[in-house]
């Protein structure tokens, strides 16, 4: 890494691209900063510029931001890619790391996290919590106890969450841009992977879990 960084900015709020944006320019080290608002235009970014690192937010509208990690991760492997998250790292931060992202932040983290975040993960360094870095070594070493739902795929593992939070299979499949067939589709997966029953005892799982915000 040389010279000021080039940084791309993917999220669907243009107010909190702006915040993004407004505090990498106050940086001395960041240089060019873009902006992608849905997954067709971070990827078309990605592949026109050479990016020091890409910010990425996992609540993407549409295909999600883990399927966008991982179509980034295809293009350019080397890429960095630091997560940016509404949610709890308990909650996603494994699968993101797992799936190829170098570092998982908070929104509600400190502007001086964010910062010390794109430099380390632009410099080919990792920034994860020591919690989230056991948890993945206590994966490589111990796989019998892993929880039921580490055996989701990151799309069943979205369904999951979203049924339990109270979403119909309609409402998911509008926000996931799928038809009612393929939620219902998850939805009987995810209740044959997990051994679960119905609704009611899958709901009682994720809040047992605290899978949810």
């Amino acid at each position: 890494m040389s010279g000021r960084l080039r940084i791309l900015i993917v999220d669907d709020h243009p107010i909190v691209r702006q915040g993004l944006r407004q505090t990498l320019t106050d940086a001395a080290e960041i240089g060019e900063i873009a902006e992608a608002g849905t997954p067709q235009e971070a990827l078309d970014l990605v592949r026109l510029g050479k990016w020091d690192a890409v910010i990425l937010d996992i609540g993407l509208p549409g295909r999600g931001g883990l399927e966008v990690l991982k179509d980034i991760k295809r293009e350019v492997p080397k890429l960095p890619v630091l997560i940016l998250s509404m949610h709890a790292e308990d909650q996603y931060a494994v699968r993101t790391v797992r799936a190829g992202a170098a570092g998982y932040l908070t929104k509600g983290a400190a502007t001086e996290n964010l910062i010390e975040a794109v430099r380390k993960v632009a410099a080919g360094g990792r920034y994860i919590s020591p919690e989230v870095a056991d948890r993945l070594a206590n994966e490589l070493t111990v796989d019998a106890d892993r929880p039921l739902h580490a055996s989701l795929s990151d799309r069943e593992f979205d369904v999951l969450r979203s049924i339990a939070s109270g979403h119909t299979v309609g409402d998911i499949a509008d926000r996931l841009s799928l038809s009612v067939k393929t939620v219902s589709t998850y939805r009987a997966h995810i209740l044959e992977k997990m051994h679960l029953k119905n609704n009611a005892e899958l709901m009682h799982y994720v809040l047992t879990n605290h899978l949810l915000d």
